[in-house]
């Protein structure tokens, strides 16, 4: 049975005509990114921010420690090493399932989903573009912020050519010391061979986190995927 996740809930401030879900990072809540929607919002009022919140789980990185987690996380390191080790695809692939059950949710309601945009950071921008790459809809766009593709020849197995064309933001600080810089770079170099349309920013002398300029390139990004319709 697919989990049912709750959501912080951003109202549209003028005539609702888009949806941006983002999801969180590890540890996080959605109640941790909404701020940061509010901001935005200002920009796009057209725009309904649903930001979904990860059940908890034991991360094993963390000695084991119960957390907020999209899905469990063994080891860190250098991109390929990671690749090699084990990874919670179990728990990646109940996460992605929820999700779209909230993606269906509010297609139902109305909002196409060329109308669409999921994005999110850390762990959450890794949610984002499997999502985004194994998806039966077309969205807007995907925002991916200090992120990679989890589960990775799972994910690319599983991918679709629905969102080839579909706009993929990246961006990633070169001073990420959580998720490496190596990490974004490879996984936008690899989407691009798989034909994806990726623009990938680099913020200098950022570490893991997000700042005004990347927040800044992310509301010009929603503007032009998702833009108002009157």
């Amino acid at each position: 049975m697919t989990q049912q996740l709750t959501a912080i809930v951003q109202k549209a401030s003028r005539a609702h005509s888009a949806t941006v879900f983002f999801f969180h990072g590890l540890g996080d809540s959605g109640s941790g990114w909404s701020p940061v929607g509010t901001q935005i919002s200002r920009e796009v009022p057209h725009v309904k921010f649903i930001f979904p919140n990860a059940p908890d789980k034991p991360i094993t990185i963390n000695g084991g420690a119960v957390m907020p987690a999209w899905y469990d996380i063994h080891a860190l390191g250098d991109i390929n090493n990671m690749m090699k080790s084990r990874e919670d695809e179990q728990g990646l692939l109940a996460s992605i399932a929820a999700a779209n059950s909230l993606i269906r949710e509010e297609i139902g309601s109305g909002i196409p989903s060329n109308r669409i945009v999921v994005g999110g950071f850390s762990q959450g921008g890794a949610m984002a573009l499997a999502i985004g790459l194994t998806s039966e809809y077309p969205f807007a766009g995907i925002i991916s912020l200090s992120g990679y593709i989890p589960c990775r020849k799972k994910i690319l197995m599983m991918s679709t050519e629905t969102n080839k064309k579909t706009p993929i933001f990246m961006g990633h600080g070169d001073w990420d010391m959580v998720v490496p810089h190596q990490f974004g770079k490879e996984t936008s170099n690899l989407l691009q061979e798989n034909g994806y349309s990726v623009n990938f920013k680099t913020y200098e002398g950022m570490g893991h986190s997000s700042d005004v300029e990347e927040i800044r390139n992310v509301t010009e990004f929603l503007k032009r995927v998702i833009p108002a319709l009157n």
